[in-house]
């Protein structure tokens, strides 16, 4: 196997002789969270991977016991010092590596070893494939702090539909495996010990399907989805729509308390 691993270890990519490229999220200590400069590193790896012709498929996944705890603390920290203007080029950031995993030529696989929070669970609906461990569970939590999940919404809105979008977002509930399945985001669920032989198992999959005819597949169905906000001639409005949503709520008076309560440990101003 040949690697090319981002130096600060937080992303790693390697790619197999078969033609299967990885993505690591690699902050275990952090349950994987993400921030602009990982997000930052994604988009240059998906960049480069899409290019190569001889690229067979694309995993994304996370080490330690959690797939990704979403947007990093620190981050967030950083972000509650932002003006709109900043908020709006990370928010576009974001934006970016959806759009560049949702569009990606080769099949993906979202390879969920654990929790998924917040805009992991946005990589997760960018991702053609889905395979959790049983264990895991996951949150669309923005609301709880203030905040709106603005930029995953419109892939995981194409992903289970309206009706559970709006009950996911507006309850910020977490739910687990097996509701996930029957929700849509998720096609097929292990045990922890049996994730890795599931992987495989796909891998074989795919490499028994011609490249050519996946690649024109996924084009096609992309074409056919018209009513889709993420439809070639309503995309540039939903990015536009969903990056000032995001900027200028995290700039608001609502989203400042609720970072701050966030950050603090204190209770919300909305919570009695």
């Amino acid at each position: 196997m040949t690697s090319n691993t981002a130096t600060n270890n937080h992303v790693l990519c390697s790619v197999s002789e078969q033609g299967i490229a990885t993505l690591t999220l690699n902050r275990p200590e952090k349950h994987n969270a993400f921030d602009d400069l990982i997000i930052a590193q994604l988009i240059d790896h998906l960049r480069v991977l899409a290019a190569q012709d001889q690229l067979r498929a694309l995993v994304i996944t996370g080490t330690g016991k959690s797939f990704s705890a979403g947007a990093d603390l620190a981050w967030m920290q950083r972000m509650a010092d932002y003006d709109k203007a900043q908020n709006l080029a990370d928010a576009n950031q974001l934006a970016q590596l959806m759009v560049l995993l949702d569009s990606f030529p080769k099949p993906t696989l979202a390879l969920v070893n654990g929790a998924a929070f917040g805009g992991a669970v946005g990589l997760m609906a960018c991702c053609d494939s889905v395979i959790c461990q049983d264990q895991a569970n996951f949150c669309l939590s923005e609301v709880r702090i203030g905040l709106i999940p603005a930029v995953i919404s419109p892939f995981v809105l194409n992903k289970v539909g309206p009706s559970l979008s709006r009950h996911l977002m507006t309850s910020a509930a977490v739910f687990n495996a097996s509701q996930a399945t029957s929700y849509g985001l998720v096609h097929q669920v292990v045990s922890i010990e049996q994730l890795q032989q599931a992987k495989l198992d796909w891998i074989k999959q795919t490499l028994g399907n011609s490249p050519e005819a996946v690649a024109q597949i996924k084009t096609l169905l992309a074409q056919f989805n018209t009513a889709s906000p993420l439809a070639k001639e309503h995309l540039a409005n939903t990015l536009e729509s969903t990056t000032e949503a995001i900027a200028a709520i995290r700039v608001s008076t609502n989203g400042q308390a609720g970072l701050k309560a966030f950050l603090e440990k204190t209770a919300a101003p909305w919570r009695s």
